[in-house]
């Protein structure tokens, strides 16, 4: 058996549900069992909705008319439908009387997504003669903490999905069960009250589900045809990467990459199980699979990324030379207010990071750091990732320079991942764009990519 998941944008409309129930047809003697997010831009309405309702406004409108525009272009049944947007309608009238919005009633909120979006689609699965069947993803086994908006999975939560979809996963070719439709992103906790998995939930969902079923594959379904060697946005004739293990696919997605969230990868490399990102609009294209290592030589350099909106921080203090704790006092101060590292460069007595400028509170970090050391901080500054073999970090740092040097480009700091499977350099965040456009034409603009460092 396999796992299909689906993205908001692969069920925008009715046209896009015809469209993914055809692939889901296409596949069902694989056995799938199907995750769904909600609708397009449902999730965001939900919660547009919620903040009118704690102004004494209750307005559904885009909702409400999506989804019931939606089951009549499809010609189902809006039964189901109608009866989740009641009751939505009477959650919303309760925040208006309120004036208040808890964590947990948002989650049951944004809820309705996922839960309109799997009843639409079964419901069109039978009325074109695909066995199929809708769940809530605690009836199959979802079971979490209460910690609301970004709920952790219970250990139960692998064994009950096997007790519960174990016959169907284990069944036999048209035994005529039916296809489940699991909403994503969502679980229960002990208390009986609806969570949310926050960022990567609908592919964790999947994920979860594929290694607990040990199925042959997780298919997380995009608009592009797999992982890309670089954003398409900056370099247009970008290309797919055929193999990445987890490794170099939680990078990709921390750098920048829209893959999987690396959270949502840890189920499926822990068992092993295969993840294929494929293309809903180019069904044909084989797609990228994440395995857990390589089985042929790849590439020195398997794709570039970028992220943005990093702020660089300088920490001098020869006060410290020869003296311990200097990285200790300052990772101290770090987790003190809260702010994340990127990526780090350290010696003896300074210590060059970068942040995210648009989550991080500088100010009282910078006052706190200044008791001890000397602080510069530059902002609009970007990371550019290259995934690669960091065995062959001498060759491909000497190609990079090389071709940044006559480009008259300026890197502001290096760092070499400890899962020795990237080199980040900082760059100003004008110059980004330019650094991977120059790179990726240096690593695969040309065919004869042997000459380069490696085979595809």
């Amino acid at each position: 058996m396999i796992v299909m998941k689906f993205g908001g944008s692969s069920v925008a409309n009715a046209d896009r549900i015809r469209h993914i129930a055809e692939i889901i047809k296409e596949y069902r003697e694989q056995r799938p069992v199907v995750v769904l997010s909600a609708m397009g831009d449902t999730t965001d309405d939900l919660i547009e909705a919620a903040d009118l309702a704690l102004t004494g406004k209750v307005l559904l409108d885009k909702t409400e008319k999506l989804h019931l525009d939606t089951a009549k272009a499809l010609g189902i049944p809006d039964d189901e439908v109608k009866k989740r947007l009641g009751e939505l309608r009477t959650l919303l009238t309760g925040v208006s009387m309120l004036k208040e919005l808890t964590p947990r009633s948002r989650d049951y909120l944004v809820s309705f997504g996922e839960r309109l979006s799997v009843r639409m689609m079964a419901a069109y699965l039978n009325s074109i003669n695909v066995r199929a069947e809708y769940h809530d993803s605690w009836d199959v086994g979802f079971v979490s903490d209460s910690n609301y908006t970004n709920a952790e999975l219970l250990p139960e939560t692998w064994e009950t999905i096997r007790t519960k979809l174990g016959p169907y996963a284990a069944g036999k070719k048209n035994d005529g069960k039916p296809i489940p439709v699991v909403t994503g992103f969502l679980a229960l906790d002990k208390n009986g009250f609806i969570t949310t998995l926050g960022r990567g939930g609908s592919d964790l969902t999947a994920t979860v589900l594929g290694a607990s079923l040990r199925a042959e594959e997780v298919q997380t379904w995009k608009d592009v045809d797999g992982i890309l060697t670089a954003d398409p946005r900056i370099v247009p004739d970008a290309r797919p990467v055929p193999v990445a293990t987890y490794e170099e696919a939680a990078e990709l997605a921390y750098f920048g990459a829209q893959v999987l969230h690396p959270r949502s990868m840890l189920p499926c490399r822990q068992t092993g199980t295969p993840v294929r990102v494929k293309n809903s609009y180019n069904i044909s294209a084989p797609g990228s699979i994440i395995v857990t290592k390589h089985t042929e030589k790849p590439s020195a350099v398997r794709a570039i990324t970028t992220k943005q909106g990093v702020t660089l921080v300088d920490i001098v203090s020869t006060r410290m030379l020869g003296q311990h704790g200097f990285l200790a006092k300052v990772f101290q101060v770090f987790s003190d207010h809260r702010v994340s590292i990127d990526v780090i460069a350290t010696s003896e007595v300074s210590v060059s990071l970068t942040v995210d400028h648009e989550k991080a509170e500088l100010s009282a970090l910078r006052r706190d750091l200044a008791k001890f050391a000397d602080i510069a901080i530059r902002k609009d500054r970007a990371i550019v990732t290259v995934i690669c073999d960091v065995r062959r970090s001498s060759q491909i740092l000497a190609q990079t320079f090389n071709v940044l040097a006559k480009e008259k480009i300026n890197i502001q700091m290096i760092s070499q991942g400890a899962s020795k499977v990237n080199i980040s350099m900082i760059c100003n965040s004008s110059e980004s764009a330019r650094v991977v456009q120059l790179l990726h034409r240096e690593y695969f603009g040309s065919a004869d990519m042997d000459a380069r460092g490696g085979t595809a």
